[in-house]
């Protein structure tokens, strides 16, 4: 009785993990921007992985992602795994990333560097929205279940595609906690 017991909770288990991936699988297949879209603000919400962007105040769309190693509060040095919270821009974009394409953001701003000065440290920068490369790209959607970037903005290859046609160089992007 026993074992019967352990193979249907193990067999639960398989299911609800099969269940669990394939959702997060799945919303990368999500509808795609219209050709027209042009992307004017994103908004980057951290404690929800998410990142929502939008066109004259209007909701694009939404993207799951993964953040900095250590995501709880603004990014205060270089090195510390946070991803920054604050008004950036996008300030450029990258055909031949590393992890496939990326959109740099402004990081360092004002709040950013005095933040770093008082602690005596360096702030950083190469802050960027980025997929996540050819080495892991079979991943999709699975990459975004824990947070794994330097302090960047993950998305998967196919998004930060999508992200990349769509954002001009110097949309506003704000990151909140």
């Amino acid at each position: 009785m026993k074992k019967i017991l352990i193979f249907i909770f193990v067999c639960f288990a398989l299911v609800f993990a099969a269940g669990f991936i394939y959702k997060s699988a799945a919303q990368g297949t999500a509808v795609k921007l219209a050709d027209d879209a042009k992307i004017d603000k994103i908004e980057v919400l951290k404690s929800a992985r998410k990142m929502n962007v939008y066109q004259n105040n209007a909701l694009l769309k939404t993207y799951k992602i993964a953040l900095g190693t250590n995501p709880v509060g603004p990014k205060e040095f270089e090195g510390d795994g946070k991803t920054p919270e604050g008004k950036y821009k996008i300030n450029g974009k990258n055909p031949n990333s590393l992890y496939h394409k990326n959109l740099g953001v402004s990081y360092p701003n004002a709040d950013d560097i005095a933040r770093a000065k008082k602690l005596g440290k360096r702030t950083g920068g190469d802050i960027k929205i980025h997929g996540i490369g050819k080495t892991y790209g079979y991943l999709g959607a699975a990459h975004s279940l824990y947070d794994w970037t330097l302090g960047c903005i993950a998305v998967t290859n196919e998004e930060v595609d999508e992200i990349y046609a769509h954002t001009p160089v110097g949309t506003e992007i704000n990151i909140k906690p």
